[in-house]
């Protein structure tokens, strides 16, 4: 299914004429410049094929005759670097072999050949001395790039001939060699079967030569006598086809929207449409929901999110937002993770536009704080750092440090509108505890999976929801009791002002949340001694922090839990977050939204 989808997908953009994507035996190529012959093969001129657009000149990605060259001497077909073309190089210390091996090659399938460029290819061949180099049009600069050939007079490169790509399928059959004959699992044709595939690249984390998803390269894969590719038996032009849009999907390119990173998986997607503006319409949509915070235009952004989620909430159509767009177009989903030389998948899926956009709006729900806790909504990457440890000043977590099966979870449970895995809870709830962070999105997270947990069990009891916002007749214990950690937070930080370094919440958050009993009691008498100092200061203060603590109190059992669940931990996180949101909104009533620059603030910290 996942190979077929590929195969698809890249007989699409080929019929497109999509720019990147070459046909089959063929790859788009670093070339640089192009040697014009004239028709006794003598070099008349060299056209520059650089890029010249950006700040400096780079080589242009054309496609030419695939080469799949490893440590051996391997000519390319029309086309290479100096070394094999003119015997020429800078770095290169088998030159000689390197340019003969070239000749060779070109003698042996071009001396029978009628079209004039190729026989200009090969008089240029069996005349050409390396010294020539030195002479025009040639220039020192020109050592070690990838040249092609053009005849005089003559639009196109030699490889682009009809003859040249004749001979190029030759080459490709031979290189096959003895192989079985069987129907491909991808096509269903009969057909030789591709003993190795092309490597894919652009994986993170992988290896940087490429690595593959379908191989056997120990004998204990392999069954009934079969060699490599033989056990899984795709064609030559199917494991081309496959390999060649996912090494396109995965490119590294600025504008490339439809690749992302979660965790260690680098994710993929594409839409399967009628034409290529509803794919490109499916795609940015996609993308803009699932990476949100990619672009530079976060207000561009966050209103075209917020646009989107109110027509999906209201029922309305898709083609509201954009007429090319379709909640029955099919969208793929790939997520890949390296695997020594290898790829795993690890997730796969294959739904409607529509059906996912559902979904990422039920995830936009179940995440929803008030005051949000940031300016554009949060990607799933952002998601998965808040699992990774905060440290250093502002505290920030790394990518190294986010849990990969964990990451690959939340990103199913995203997409397929499923639970939230509930380690997801458990790993938050313990890096609040151990690192003191609690943050915006952490509380967010919590919120979202207990939300979901109680959504998807049926539940009736409604007040056992996690508000959006503070909740003050909420009665659950772990909410009220995160609400009295903020508001007796908010108490030390008034007494000492400028003199505290470090607040309770740095020293006692993580056994409060966890064993109330043995925390509540010394932190309300430690309240006292700040509440003295604040009635003589700030008598107005005082009054309104008494209330709020005798206000939470009075709804508490009569004696404080002495254990704490992981659910109801989670949920004393979401009600300190919203009591410290409410103190800091208070006090800065002419900035209600948090900084959304800064993970972590003084007030339970909006990220």
């Amino acid at each position: 299914m996942i190979l077929e989808a590929l195969a698809h997908q890249y007989q699409r953009l080929i019929e497109r004429d999509e720019p990147g994507l070459s046909p089959y035996g063929y790859s788009p190529e670093k070339i640089s410049y192009a040697i014009v012959l004239s028709a006794d093969g003598d070099p008349v001129d060299v056209v520059s094929l650089l890029d010249t657009s950006g700040k400096k000149p780079v080589p242009r990605r054309l496609p030419v005759p695939q080469l799949a060259r490893t440590v051996d001497i391997t000519a390319g077909f029309l086309w290479d670097k100096t070394a094999y073309v003119m015997g020429v190089s800078a770095t290169s210390k088998r030159v000689e072999r390197e340019h003969q091996a070239f000749k060779e090659l070109h003698f042996a399938k071009l001396r029978q050949a009628k079209d004039p460029g190729l026989r200009a290819l090969v008089s240029f061949l069996g005349k050409w001395a390396p010294e020539r180099f030195q002479s025009a049009p040639f220039t020192p600069e020109m050592i070690d790039a990838n040249f092609v050939f053009r005849l005089d007079g003559v639009r196109g490169y030699l490889h682009e001939s009809a003859e040249a790509h004749q001979i190029r399928m030759g080459l490709l059959a031979a290189s096959e060699g003895e192989v079985a004959i069987a129907p491909c699992l991808v096509t269903g044709a009969f057909g030789p079967v591709s003993l190795t595939h092309p490597l894919i690249k652009g994986v993170r984390d992988a290896q940087t030569s490429g690595a593959a998803i379908v191989s056997f390269n120990l004998d204990a894969a392999c069954s009934y006598g079969k060699k490599q590719g033989a056990n899984a038996p795709i064609s030559a032009e199917a494991a081309f086809a496959y390999t060649s849009v996912l090494n396109y999907l995965l490119r590294s390119d600025p504008h490339n929207r439809q690749r992302l990173s979660v965790g260690d998986a680098s994710v993929v997607f594409w839409a399967e449409a009628q034409d290529a503006d509803q794919a490109q319409s499916s795609e940015d949509l996609l993308a803009a929901l699932l990476n949100p915070d990619s672009k530079s235009d976060e207000g561009q952004e966050t209103e075209k999110i917020r646009h989107v989620m109110e027509v999906v909430a209201k029922g309305r159509p898709l083609t509201d937002l954009d007429p090319k767009l379709d909640e029955g177009t099919r969208m793929f989903v790939l997520g890949l993770a390296p695997n020594a030389s290898r790829l795993s998948i690890r997730y796969w899926l294959c739904d409607t536009l529509g059906d996912l956009v559902q979904r990422l709006r039920q995830h936009a729900q179940d995440l929803d704080l008030e005051p949000s806790p940031w300016k554009t909504a949060p990607s799933v990457w952002r998601l998965a750092l808040a699992t990774a440890p905060s440290r250093g000043d502002p505290p920030k977590a790394k990518a190294d440090d986010v849990p990969p099966l964990l990451a690959g979870e939340l990103m199913r449970a995203i997409l397929t509108g499923r639970r939230y895995p509930q380690s997801l809870l458990t790993n938050v709830v313990m890096r609040m505890r151990s690192d003191g962070d609690i943050s915006g999105v952490r509380a967010a997270l919590c919120k979202a999976v207990l939300n979901r947990d109680l959504r998807l069990s049926h539940s009736n009891v409604s007040d056992k929801e996690v508000p959006v916002s503070l909740d003050v007749h909420s009665t659950h214990s772990g909410y009220l009791l995160g609400r009295l950690f903020a508001v007796l937070e908010g108490a030390q930080r008034l007494a000492l002002g400028g003199q505290v370094n470090a607040t309770i919440r740095d020293r006692y958050y993580g056994s409060a949340s966890a064993t109330p009993a043995l925390v509540f009691p010394v932190l309300l008498r430690n309240t006292q001694n700040h509440m003295s100092r604040i009635r003589k200061d700030k008598p107005g203060a005082a009054i309104n922090i008494e209330r709020d603590i005798q206000e939470v109190i009075d709804k508490l059992p009569g004696e404080f839990p002495k254990h704490l669940g992981m659910q109801d931990q989670g949920r004393f996180a979401i009600g300190y977050y919203h009591q410290a949101q409410a103190r800091f909104q208070k006090a800065n009533k002419t900035d209600s939204t948090p900084n959304d620059n800064n993970d972590h603030n003084d007030q339970g910290g909006a990220q």
